[in-house]
């Protein structure tokens, strides 16, 4: 039985070869299947090993947020309707940055299995099938922004002077979608073999460059607000080309199979899923919060603000395990794996409660960084406690959640997120609101979702029925 022909929860016996894995694009012979993969593998869950892959994946997650940073601020000096056509133009965008990571986080996995299989170049020929992928979205992404700019930026602005200035930025920042999801493949296969130095260089470097063009283009050029959508594409563009340039060094088997890009649709179908209802947890919170008057859904946001910028340091050790795990099943250890899975658990815990006892040390001054209004404060005072007590079980969540990713268990990930929103999020979040429970009644609903899907993700490590071994799942 092949290993795509396997039940998913039957282990394979041993890790097949490199011809069994993708015969056309295949080079390296059966005996260069190393019996010390597994063993590789659980040397590099050592805490020096994890950091060398989570340190530099924290930078390349943060480089984005903190170059829109950059340019909110050279934006904002034009005045309210280009910081507001920003706002909204950045919100529809921030959609084809969602599909981005999506594609990162199933090409991952996908070619970390095939890497611990002994195969780098079936591994390589996953980041080339998620490149054609790339384009053919990014692609799609431009002509739907072309067409759809002026109606999306109407329904998302305030008044119509916004929406005429959103849509013309978002009409320009489209063109960068297909650097944009070049890069996220490239970063997937990337991280697949292990190779942390060069996504950094790439996206690093790119978003530094547009950091530098945005105030000449917005300013001295006299672009004003198309010159912050021109750096944002030319940043993008060199990113994508910089990664896209890196894949074709690495093989000359250059031509889209179909078959494999149906398989990664499929792994992006459940992330999508398991990603949507995410956001419509947060997104009901916010509708909730925001109905207990403006100082809750100030400190709502405040808070929530923070839980993300946490969630994407701690996503950092996400992206280890991936990596570590789908090496260790492709090389066919399971042990190894089982591992790599205790050792970023411990280390995903004992980061979230480094979050905790900051976040606990910061409860009476950061909210005033925010807002001087002491009835923001008030309201963050009743939050604080839940945000602080979640965030060492988010901790351990976010690196099961890689853990997982890594073995390719993405369909139970998918079905407990589902269950989780569906049977205890949202049902909470409404009776708070019928209840009139306040900010508190809130994150109680956000902390019960985390709380079922720490111990169904908990049970599901402990079991060990994720750790299955082959190049493929």
């Amino acid at each position: 039985m092949s290993p795509s022909a396997r039940p998913p929860d039957q282990p394979a016996t041993s890790p097949p070869s490199s011809a069994a894995l993708d015969p056309a694009e295949a080079t390296h012979p059966a005996s260069e299947l190393s019996a010390g993969i597994g063993s590789g593998a659980r040397e590099s869950a050592s805490a020096k090993g994890i950091a060398r892959l989570a340190v530099p994946a924290l930078v390349v997650l943060a480089a984005e947020p903190l170059y829109v940073l950059v340019d909110t601020a050279v934006v904002g000096h034009l005045g309210r309707v280009p910081l507001a056509a920003v706002a909204v133009g950045g919100t529809v965008m921030s959609l084809a940055a969602w599909f981005g990571n999506l594609m990162a986080y199933g090409t991952t996995g996908r070619a970390a299995r095939r890497f611990g299989a002994g195969d780098r170049s079936a591994a390589v020929a996953e980041g080339v099938q998620a490149s054609w992928l790339a384009l053919a979205m990014g692609a799609v992404l431009i002509v739907l922004a072309q067409i759809g700019a002026g109606p999306l930026a109407a329904a998302l602005a305030g008044d119509a002077t916004t929406a005429d200035a959103a849509a013309g930025w978002l009409r320009v920042a489209s063109l960068g979608a297909p650097g944009l999801l070049l890069a996220a493949a490239g970063n997937g296969w990337m991280r697949g073999v292990q190779d942390t130095r060069r996504p950094l260089l790439f996206v690093l470097g790119a978003n530094v460059l547009s950091a530098i063009l945005c105030p000449v283009l917005v300013y001295p050029a006299g672009w004003g607000l198309t010159g912050s959508a021109v750096a944002n594409v030319v940043a993008q563009t060199v990113s994508g080309g910089c990664f896209l340039a890196a894949l074709i060094r690495e093989t000359r088997a250059l031509r889209p199979r179909p078959q494999v890009i149906l398989q990664q649709l499929a792994l992006g179908r459940d992330l999508l899923i398991r990603g949507a209802a995410f956001q419509a947890c947060f997104l009901s919170a916010t509708a909730v919060a925001s109905r207990f008057g403006v100082a809750a859904v100030g400190a709502h946001q405040i808070a929530l603000q923070l839980w993300f910028f946490s969630a994407l340091a701690l996503d950092a050790v996400a992206i280890a395990a991936q990596s570590l795990v789908g090496a260790a099943l492709g090389g066919g250890d399971a042990d190894g794996a089982r591992d790599v899975a205790r050792r970023v658990t411990i280390a995903g815990g004992v980061a979230g409660i480094g979050f905790a006892v900051l976040a606990a040390a910061g409860a009476g001054v950061v909210p005033g960084w925010f807002t001087p209004d002491r009835s923001v404060h008030e309201q963050a005072a009743i939050v604080w406690p839940w945000f602080v007590g979640l965030m060492p079980f988010a901790g351990v969540v976010y690196a099961l959640d890689g853990v997982l990713i890594g073995a390719g268990d993405i369909r139970y990930l998918r079905n407990l997120t589902l269950a989780s929103a569906l049977l205890g999020f949202l049902p909470a979040i409404w009776l708070a609101y019928w209840l009139d429970l306040g900010l508190g009644g809130v994150w109680a609903g956000l902390g019960l979702f985390v709380l079922i899907r720490f111990v169904t993700i908990v049970w599901r490590w402990r079991s060990g029925g994720w750790a299955v071994i082959g190049a493929t799942r």
